[in-house]
């Protein structure tokens, strides 16, 4: 019986040893089995890049593997090329870990292992082709252990905000910006009408003449032509007069005699044989014959006078057809240029509108977008002073210095800015959403979330509008790719990381 007994105990103390060390079961980074690393993640933002970065709370002795998305503020895509360091710093003392490519486009993947408890810096180094980035990261605690890092975190809740991970921003048209204070400035809305500015529209004439040839297939009004290519060519050939080719002859023979006439003359002159001005008689024949040989033989090319493209442009009107016989100082063809023209507005008088109070004007482009007439080397170039009868309003006239996209004579929706500014907040007019005359915002929060947040808007200047409640300075809106991020909020489901957590 005294057998039995002992081979019990024994069994229940072997039983007691397993139990006790499941308890102590440990993963392998060696936290208990059960025990939940926390993890922590920061959104920093510099005029060039986007960081997102997610790691496991830094406990000595423990590897953190980070997760730093780095974006590409223009254009918002993820880095596809370059290194990127990690740096734990404390003092004058540190870790450095570098990884030489992203793990997946975006995502670099370094790791430190701290081997001291403090306060400590982290700095993110990126370097790229096209350019370098430096982010710092203040406060971060390096913790003894397991246990110190979980009683100091507290578990986050769930906020409501929006999922939408990196990797889905990266794949469609998005983009974000910063909410600033700027310039707001009382508007008048009107609308614009664009003609041409002087020197953006050429006539070209018959410079002699003869039988129109086009030097360009199907020559039609709104072809694409370059500075300096050939249009078309006035030919004499065969014509018993005003012939260029005899004409140009005649001048030659003229020049010549006149230079022979004015070498001869000029030596005399010089050794004081002939008086002065029988000596100027003779320099002006001689500049005569040679402007007039140089006039026609200019632009002659196989006998024929060619017609060229004055600048990069389009054809606007042809005034002659294939063939057409023409005479010396007809028009022959038009040629524009959308690289320049004038935007004309109109105005009650009553607005008082002076050039001493204009600030600026915006219009809109062909597809919706507000553009600046200064942006666009462009300048306001004058204010009509009087009004008619039959025309009881003043005209505002603004050159603006860039392709415009747009026929001469279509219209345009225009802001004009008039009076002093006063300092507001404002985003782009692009980040609104507007529901029944109700407007809101999607807010980045963080590098994966979002938020819908309504908005009070004041006046809206060209590309901007004005918020008077629901957003501060230095917060981040999405203004492109809004529409997809409030549809993921509607999906009820969190989509699932592409990546590593």
């Amino acid at each position: 019986m005294k057998k039995y007994i002992i081979i019990v105990l024994a069994l229940m103390a072997i039983a007691c040893k397993q139990n006790h060390e499941e308890d102590h079961a440990h993963n392998p980074d060696g936290s208990h089995v059960g025990e939940e690393i926390p993890r922590l993640d920061f959104t920093i933002w510099t005029d060039k890049t986007e960081l997102f970065v997610e790691f496991p709370v830094l406990i000595v002795g423990q590897p953190s593997k980070f997760a730093a998305h780095f974006t590409v503020m223009d254009k918002h895509q993820p880095v596809r090329e370059g290194s990127a360091t990690v740096s734990l710093i404390k003092g004058d003392k540190g870790l450095r870990a570098t990884v030489e490519a992203p793990s997946s486009p975006g995502i670099f993947s370094p790791a430190i292992q701290p081997k001291e408890a403090g306060n400590y810096q982290l700095v993110f180094e990126l370097a790229t082709p096209e350019y370098s980035d430096e982010i710092t990261i203040d406060d971060i605690t390096v913790y003894a252990n397991l246990e110190e890092a979980t009683k100091a975190l507290e578990t986050a809740e769930d906020d409501g905000s929006i999922p939408f991970l990196k990797e889905q921003a990266w794949k469609i048209d998005f983009q974000t910006a910063p909410v600033v204070k700027g310039n707001i400035y009382d508007i008048i809305n009107t609308s614009g009408v664009w003609v041409p500015s002087q020197g953006s529209v050429k006539s070209l004439a018959a410079k002699s003449n003869g039988v129109v040839q086009f030097k360009v297939n199907n020559l039609t009004q709104g072809t694409v032509v370059k500075q300096g290519q050939l249009l078309m060519s006035l030919s004499s050939q065969g014509l018993a007069s005003n012939n260029l080719n005899t004409e140009i002859a005649n001048a030659k023979a003229n020049f010549d005699q006149a230079t022979s006439e004015y070498n001869r003359k000029k030596e005399l002159y010089e050794s004081k044989i002939i008086p002065k001005a029988e000596f100027e008689k003779v320099e002006s024949n001689f500049a005569i014959t040679k402007s007039n040989y140089q006039s026609l033989v200019s632009g002659v090319s196989g006998g024929s006078k060619q017609i060229v493209a004055p600048f990069n442009g389009f054809i606007k009107s042809i005034s002659v057809s294939n063939g057409d016989y023409v005479e010396q100082g007809v028009s022959l063809i038009t040629v524009g240029t959308e690289q320049s023209k004038v935007l004309k507005s109109q105005i009650a008088p009553n607005y008082g509108l002076t050039m001493e109070n204009v600030q600026d004007i915006w219009y809109q482009t062909k597809d919706d977008q507000w553009k600046n007439v200064k942006d666009a080397e462009g300048s306001i170039l004058s204010i009509s002073k009087d009004v008619e009868q039959k025309n009881p309003l003043i005209s505002v006239f603004a050159q603006v210095n860039a392709d415009i996209d747009m026929p001469v004579g279509s219209l345009t929706p225009v802001q004009i800015a008039m009076g002093n500014a006063i300092q507001n907040t404002m985003i782009p007019v692009n980040a609104l959403l507007e529901d029944y005359g109700n407007y809101s915002v999607i807010v980045q929060l963080s590098g994966e979330s979002f938020e819908r947040r309504p908005v009070k808007i004041g006046k809206r200047n060209g590309e901007n509008v004005e918020i008077l409640n629901g957003l501060q300075v230095g917060e981040v809106v999405v203004t492109t790719g809004a529409y997809q991020v409030k549809m993921a909020s509607m999906s009820g489901s969190t989509p699932a990381h592409g990546h590593e957590h």
